[in-house]
């Protein structure tokens, strides 16, 4: 066996040798430092060419070179060096290959709106129109009504329905995106450009029109324009805007709303920045991080959305991922020889792997069964650790006095068995204060996040700096190596008054566990039923890590309807 070991070592050492004679790192022609070249399509030149003034006008040494695409492609000739390109829908290019790496750097979303005065305006708001509701409004009908795109306001006196639309190539294709149809406008009266409709909407209470978000936002106070109102989408068309659906409260909810995928992606368009590698130039990548923050404001400025915060910081956090470049070969020949090596040396690898497994066939079969048995194992009241000593929070959080004075607080273990791993947590500084029921830590779980609320009051002596390298620490030693902070309390008397322990926190948890099922199965009705096997199994029990199969706008609910009703 000793012998076997040391060939396919030495193989492998000689392949390497031989291939790497003939192997070369890809030329990208990075852009010389100062110098970006932006690849924009017709329709975002100018969104482009705001950016690269703009940025130029902070970074005066900075030299930037716009130019517009020939059509609304982004062939891969004008892309083949170093470069980002700005596109909207990546489905119309035209690429040889599928482009390496993208990020969203905006959005461009439709929206129905109307004017604040309409009569049916309670019951609009409380029923929504679905996409079915809009597909009765396109067509060849004489008379449109309110009435006839609701579904429960029969009893209701009909009401006219005056249609404004305008020559938008944009927005006749987000509805029939949207509508998986053909949108064919109603009878109504067309307008020439958006002012005119906006203002025939304002003044007119029976008014119903589409356009784009950013034509009807007050950019200075952001809120929508005066006497203007979003009309709710009733997305999976039950009559009714339930609580997954309620995001029309204000242009901030709605903008989280878009981003999390409550809103009808059909009506969401992305403006994507792309490129053939992932950007590795220091010139470029300052540029999109600036892109990305102050830059947002000219994603506004132009005609279309900017990212919610998460989402900035979600994009942010792209560019800072690891690279991974492949080799190319020089030529031909060399290619042939590589390729050779490569087929000789998968060969051994797969023999000596087989072997290995034969050998040890049995052990590895009681090992997958001893380690299945803990893959999926249920969540219950059993399976939380409660400490005696401790106190705990209805947050979800613990505090614990040592015999200095000082409390170190952190995250209970049903926290993180709901949630999952974790990897990477937002922490406060030595030095900051904190106050009971308001910001502690922020989890983070691969772009998703949950905000979790101080247990107490006080002031930070030391936070765990062990954390930031080794976030997984709060689902292995929630207790123990996985605190959080160490505060000074400043009204432990009185606050501590609140907190329970063991036995009346195990009966609290009882109650808990209902809550959380009568959630998930609130959030999770009408929704994919994978989603339903992730979360239920037989019984009814829950799943440990159940949050960590499903997507954010499930973790955006639970932050709002389970963690933040607890404060």
């Amino acid at each position: 066996m000793k012998t076997k070991i040391n060939l396919f070592f030495g193989l492998l050492l000689l392949s390497f040798i031989v291939a790497g004679e003939n192997i070369t790192a890809p030329d990208r022609n990075l852009a010389q430092k100062g110098s970006i070249n932006v690849y924009a399509s017709s329709d975002l030149f100018e969104l482009a060419l705001n950016w690269a003034t703009e940025y130029g006008l902070v970074n005066p040494n900075q030299k930037i070179n716009v130019l517009k695409s020939v059509s609304d492609k982004m062939p891969d000739q004008e892309m083949a060096g170093s470069g980002i390109g700005i596109t909207g829908d990546l489905s119309k290019q035209q690429t040889a290959k599928q482009q390496a790496w993208m990020m969203v750097v905006g959005h461009d979303v439709i929206v129905p709106v109307m004017n604040v005065k309409n009569p049916m305006l309670d019951e609009i708001c409380r029923e929504g129109i679905s996409p079915a509701g809009f597909l009765r409004l396109s067509g060849k009908i004489e008379k449109q009504s309110w009435l006839k795109l609701l579904v429960n306001s029969a009893d209701k006196p009909d009401f006219p329905i005056h249609y404004y639309y305008m020559d938008d190539p944009e927005v006749v294709s987000g509805m029939n995106r949207f509508l998986n149809a053909r949108w064919i406008n109603p009878k109504g009266t067309k307008v020439a450009n958006v002012s005119e409709m906006i203002a025939a909407i304002q003044n007119d209470p029976a008014a119903l029109g589409f356009c784009k978000l950013i034509q009807v936002t007050d950019q200075a106070n952001q809120v929508l324009v005066g006497n203007i109102k979003l009309v709710p989408i009733d997305k999976n068309g039950n009559g009714k805007i339930d609580f997954m659906e309620d995001i029309y409260s204000n242009l901030q909810t709605f903008s989280r709303g878009v981003w999390i995928g409550k809103y009808p992606k059909a009506l969401s368009g992305n403006i994507y920045a792309v490129s053939n590698t992932k950007p590795r130039n220091e010139s470029e990548l300052a540029f999109l991080k600036w892109v990305l923050t102050d830059g947002q404001k000219f994603v506004n400025a132009n005609g279309f959305s900017n990212l919610a915060y998460n989402e900035r910081k979600a994009q942010l956090e792209k560019i800072g991922e690891p690279e991974t470049h492949a080799a190319l070969p020089n030529n031909s020949s060399h290619a042939i020889v590589k390729l050779i090596l490569i087929v000789f040396l998968s060969l051994i690898t797969v023999g000596f792997i087989l072997d290995r497994m034969f050998r040890h066939i049995r052990n590895i079969r009681e090992t997958e069964l001893v380690h299945k048995s803990h893959l999926l194992p249920v969540l219950d009241e059993n399976s939380i650790v409660i400490p005696k000593g401790i106190y705990f929070d209805k947050t979800h959080t613990w505090a614990f006095m040592k015999k200095n004075g000082l409390v170190k607080i952190g995250i209970d273990d049903f926290l993180q068995h709901v949630i999952g791993p974790v990897t990477r947590i937002e922490m406060k500084k030595s030095g900051e204060m904190l106050k009971k029921g308001e910001l502690l830590l922020t989890i983070v779980q691969t772009g998703k996040q949950l905000s979790v609320y101080s247990p107490i009051t006080g002031m930070i002596t030391s936070e765990n700096k062990t954390l930031k390298s080794q976030s997984s620490l709060l689902n292995k030693a929630p207790y123990a190596e996985g605190w959080v902070y160490l505060v000074e309390p400043k009204n432990w008397l009185l606050e501590v008054q609140f907190l329970t322990m063991a036995e009346k926190y195990k009966t609290w948890l009882n109650d808990e566990f209902s809550r959380l099922k009568d959630f998930l199965a609130k959030v999770l009705k009408g929704s994919s039923t994978d989603y339903e096997l992730v979360v239920l199994q037989d019984g009814g029990a829950l799943k440990d890590c159940v949050l960590s199969g499903l997507g954010p706008e499930i973790w955006e609910d639970f932050q709002t309807e389970f963690i933040d009703q607890s404060k």
